[in-house]
């Protein structure tokens, strides 16, 4: 079949190199335009459009999709396009241009965790498995009927990063096995039972910080779901800590949560938090470089009894 796939980060760049690779043909790539970034504010390409250039595939930028895209999607006479963390809405004029509409690669076991942000939901909650689900994209917000699911465990030790590699992976088969049953003529789509429906949002600032009243493994859980981005953080002294890693730490004290418990080179930083306490073991510090924080704490004072403040 002629697919057009539309995806921006490197989920859906995973997702469009094994569709490359596949019987069917790319025919175009959408994806969302470069964004500065960095101190200076250079544009940087998403990564499915760099598997796009290699590829030598046409390739389409659209600010607002809805807007200028319609017109250059129906010129490309495809039989259907793949979406894969592509990163807009898309109008019902857009979904009827394919003979056999749109499919989506959605990063949760639907109905549960539909919209942005899926699989750090998963981390974020404590699930123990999550998966992929390739459904029928209609108007609503990850609503359409349900071709295929497939599981994967969460292991302790997943981030966002590693969890969004491995389903990335396991996408980009099930997203072959899609395109193979709807060419022959052979997929069931089930509807999704919206009762059992739950939903994600995109994150802001004030959801990516650290509460030291909750549980050690809520905060642990919170790090591990924002790590690459948008990196859970902590204020101290008025001052932020990004956090990539983090541990519980068995402790039965009475200091107020967010008391820093201890702060040298040898123990880490460790903070007091609702049931215990957390050790920030990676972290970025205020005009320093990512590292461990016990390297940090080599060279640099952090007040044992401060209090973080939120």
């Amino acid at each position: 079949m002629k697919v057009i796939f539309l995806g921006t980060p490197e989920f859906g760049a995973k997702v469009l190199q094994k569709l490359i690779y596949s019987s069917h043909e790319v025919v175009a790539v959408i994806c969302q335009p470069d964004k500065p970034s960095g101190r200076g504010n250079k544009l940087v390409a998403p990564p499915v459009k760099n598997i796009a250039l290699e590829h030598k595939i046409p390739l389409y930028q659209f600010n607002k999709i809805r807007v200028d895209g319609v017109e250059v999607l129906k010129n490309l006479k495809a039989d259907i396009m793949v979406t894969a963390a592509y990163g807009q809405i898309l109008s019902q004029e857009i979904i009827d241009i394919c003979k056999y509409g749109i499919i989506n690669v959605h990063g949760s076991l639907l109905p549960k965790y539909r919209g942005a942000s899926p699989i750090q939901a998963s981390i974020i909650n404590g699930d123990e498995f999550t998966g992929v689900t390739i459904m029928q994209t209609e108007a609503g917000i990850d609503t359409g009927a349900i071709l295929i699911k497939k599981e994967c465990k969460i292991e302790e030790n997943d981030t966002y990063g590693s969890l969004s590699e491995k389903l990335a992976y396991i996408g980009a088969d099930a997203c072959i096995e899609a395109l193979t049953l709807i060419e022959s003529g052979t997929a069931v789509f089930i509807p999704q039972n919206d009762a059992l429906a739950t939903h994600t949002k995109m994150f802001k600032k004030e959801d990516t910080i650290i509460n030291f009243n909750k549980t050690a493994k809520e905060i642990v859980n919170l790090v591990r779901g924002l790590n690459p981005n948008p990196i859970a953080i902590f204020y101290l002294n008025d001052q932020s800590f990004k956090v990539f890693e983090a541990k519980a730490v068995c402790y039965d004290g009475i200091e107020a949560n967010g008391t820093v418990l201890k702060a040298n080179s040898k123990q880490g930083l460790v903070i007091k938090c609702k049931d215990g306490a957390v050790e920030m073991v990676e972290i970025t510090a205020p005009m320093s470089k990512r590292m461990m924080a016990k390297s940090y704490l080599n060279g640099k004072t952090i007040q044992v009894g401060s209090v973080c403040n939120e």
